[in-house]
């Protein structure tokens, strides 16, 4: 019974990295209607970044998260501005995938040259300290991790709930004619939801970073945990990345556990064929799809 505690226990920790990470995948996916492959890059550049901050100044990887959001917001926008929109305008949104598919080969590449192949970590002062709940320990990395990542998701789900900008998101993802019709600039939007997409993909970044070892060819890895995370849970929303990200850190954790840790990635597209075949719409369902 306490190897099963302590294997939920983290089990959810990692989920709730997983959901962050997973959380501006979904977004796009919905509002936009694109998957976006360079997804793990900038979930990856969030990583190097805090690493970079940490060696250099010694700052947190926590306490960095507010700039390298602010960057990765910037570098976001204009990325899809620039290369996403022209893509979309002059070919296709199916062309977006081929795009992604190739910028994210061409990041993977410039990462590895500037910072090396090499399996990277970030250790504060507090990675080998932990936490008793009882007969159960918690790395304090992870719990802080976890709190971190529910604080994020949690301004998200305000964000989009009582601001301006997340209502504009909503009906853009929505009704995009009725959108621009009602004065909205549905191009601006789709900007400012990929700049808070690569905003959060870093803000994980530098989470994970503190948690995993990783190295610029992880990416690939993070953006098919986001693609799996969305399935599980639904697309466009926080709550369904969040249900998402929690049942596959469970199958991640439980698989390690009780089966073999080489088949948690077997087992996590396992349920993700099953979840396609009986509940495509996921755990919670798509956020924006009954409008569409």
């Amino acid at each position: 019974m306490l190897l099963f505690l302590q294997t939920t226990i983290n089990g959810l920790v990692l989920g709730g990295i997983y959901s962050l990470a997973a959380v501006g995948f979904s977004l796009i996916f919905g509002v936009i209607g694109i998957v976006n492959l360079t997804h793990g890059i900038f979930v990856i550049a969030g990583a190097y970044m805090a690493m970079a901050l940490f060696a250099a100044a010694g700052v947190d990887p926590l306490l960095a998260i507010p700039l390298i959001g602010a960057v990765l917001f910037a570098v976001g926008y204009a990325y899809q501005r620039t290369i996403i929109d022209w893509a979309i305008s002059r070919a296709s949104v199916e062309a977006s995938l081929v795009v992604t598919f190739g910028m994210a080969m061409v990041f993977r590449n410039l990462l590895q040259l500037w910072f090396g192949p090499d399996v990277q970590t970030i250790t504060p002062s507090y990675s080998f300290d932990s936490v008793a709940i009882g007969p159960i320990r918690v790395d304090m990395v992870r719990l802080a991790a976890l709190g971190a990542s529910m604080a994020l998701l949690t301004g998200l789900t305000l964000m989009l709930a009582r601001t301006h900008f997340g209502r504009a998101m909503r009906a853009v993802a929505q009704q995009p004619l009725a959108a621009s019709l009602s004065g909205l600039n549905v191009r601006r939007i789709h900007g400012l939801t990929f700049g808070v997409s690569a905003a959060l993909a870093g803000a994980s970044g530098a989470i994970i970073g503190i948690v995993q070892p990783f190295s610029a060819s992880s990416e690939v890895a993070w953006t098919l945990n986001a693609f799996i995370v969305v399935v599980l849970g639904g697309i466009g929303s926080p709550a369904g990345a969040l249900a998402g990200g929690l049942v596959l850190g469970l199958i991640n954790a439980y698989t390690a556990t009780y089966v073999s840790p080489a088949l948690t990635q077997a087992m996590m597209f396992l349920v993700l064929v099953l979840m396609l075949l009986l509940r495509p719409q996921g755990i919670l369902g798509a956020a924006y799809g009954e409008s569409r």
